[in-house]
């Protein structure tokens, strides 16, 4: 049998087979564009060929392809029937995640990466913000990223891929030097790598370097296709990184283009969470409402997650239905949320109710409630999933919330309080 790029047998004796599902994985790995046309190209040349199979679902739930996600499954688990032991679990790692099955999902991953600690498919759906343990909920999952990633180095240290989410991981602390030097070694071994741009800009961002990160996103974005998977969440960057700077006109022309849902390109997590944190950081900012933009955000979002449960897009939801002054979608995305804790199945606990009811009050001009809610929410926020630039939208609220309280000398020291992270605070009135 052949092997893919990590050495491992892949299960199919067609030397095209293999050569489509090696380019398609990389595809997956770095988010170029053209991955599902070399898995099907793959799975044409050799149709019981299990690993394409799943690639080919893991690529398309990347982009919310449900009914191909849910042939490519099906065909993955025909076909790992007949194979063997690593064929097996790396397609039961991967299904069990695309088959709502997180738990399950993770535990198979550890089962399987303890024979096969190398099988880099297996451990991408792990790792990120997004990821199984980033949508955990659990308080911890920052360390515990890390420490499952550690695990694996002494295998794959080296290789763009693995250098790139142990860089994510190491960002995420705060562990910035050691971070920068991963992605620069992977994004030298493999520059077109879209996973590795965004890595860096995380890491400039988090140092502030505006100016720095806006530069290198936009040199890769001239020739990144619109169709990449990492096309919309990058024009945020982009757009962030305008705003930041002042450029606040060129970043609402960004957000148009790529992120904003009817100009962008790209699967409703992103539309929704990043088209609803870049309107509410402009207006943080000092940018005017627009309730017509706000409408078409929340209708987008109740129609693209009509039920929720997922704690990082709860929150976006909400926020949507209070800057649209939807107090009757808000009430009910609460007391659903309220219920699933009160139930045991939520596993980010109340922490998403909380935030609503501080935006809530945030908007109508509550400061003390905002602030009150916000600052005792704050140490749990990590749980509700997404990066720690995602999750400033709640801090850069509550600095908005003291100034309007009256109480700057509260924002400043908020601000002062990071240890580890310096990222600009682009909030009317603060500076």
């Amino acid at each position: 049998m052949l092997v893919d790029r990590y050495g491992l047998t892949t299960g199919t004796a067609s030397a095209e087979a293999r050569d489509a599902y090696v380019a398609g994985v990389d595809c997956v790995l770095s988010a170029a564009h053209g991955a599902e046309a070399h898995l099907k190209r793959a799975v044409a040349a050799d149709p019981t060929f299990a690993l394409a199979w799943a690639a080919l679902a893991r690529a398309s739930f990347l982009t919310a392809n449900v009914a191909e996600v849910r042939h490519a499954v099906a065909k993955a688990r025909e076909a790992a029937a007949k194979a063997g032991p690593r064929e097996r679990g790396h397609v039961d790692a991967l299904c069990l995640a695309m088959e709502g099955k997180p738990v399950e999902a993770f535990a198979a991953t550890k089962t399987h990466l303890a024979d096969f600690p190398r099988d880099a498919m297996v451990i991408a759906p792990a790792t990120g913000v997004f990821g199984l343990i980033g949508f955990s909920g659990r308080p911890g999952r920052e360390p515990e990223q890390l420490d499952f990633l550690e695990a694996l180095r002494p295998g794959l240290a080296g290789d763009w891929w693995f250098d790139t989410v142990h860089a994510f991981a190491l960002e995420e602390l705060g562990r910035l030097d050691e971070a920068e030097a991963l992605i620069d070694r992977a994004l030298a071994a493999n520059p077109a790598n879209a996973h590795g741009v965004h890595i860096k800009a995380h890491v400039l961002y988090e140092r502030g370097e505006d100016a720095a990160a806006l530069g290198g996103l936009q040199t890769f974005m001239a020739t990144y296709p619109r169709e990449g998977l990492m096309h919309c969440h990058i024009s945020w960057h982009v757009a962030l990184s305008l705003l930041a700077v002042g450029r606040t006109a060129e970043a609402w022309s960004v957000f148009d283009a790529g992120v904003r849902h009817g100009g962008a390109w790209g699967p409703a997590l992103n539309t929704v969470t990043d088209g609803v944190a870049f309107m509410w950081r402009a207006e943080l900012a000092g940018h005017p409402r627009d309730a017509a933009r706000w409408n078409a955000m929340r209708d987008h979002a109740l129609a693209s997650f009509p039920k929720g449960g997922v704690a990082f897009v709860d929150v976006h939801r909400a926020v949507a239905c209070v800057a649209a002054d939807d107090d009757d979608g808000l009430q009910a995305i609460v007391e659903d949320l309220r219920g699933r804790v009160a139930a045991g199945r939520y596993p980010a606990g109340d922490v998403v109710p909380a935030l609503a009811t501080g935006f809530a009050a945030f908007a109508r001009g509550a400061f003390a409630e905002a602030i009150a809610t916000f600052e005792q929410a704050l140490a749990d926020t990590v749980r509700i999933g997404g990066s720690r630039a995602q999750r400033d939208l709640v801090e850069t609220t509550l600095v908005a919330a003291y100034i309007g309280g009256g109480r700057a000398n509260d924002a400043r020291a908020l601000v002062a309080r990071r240890t580890d992270r310096a990222p600009s605070t682009p909030v009317a009135g603060y500076a």
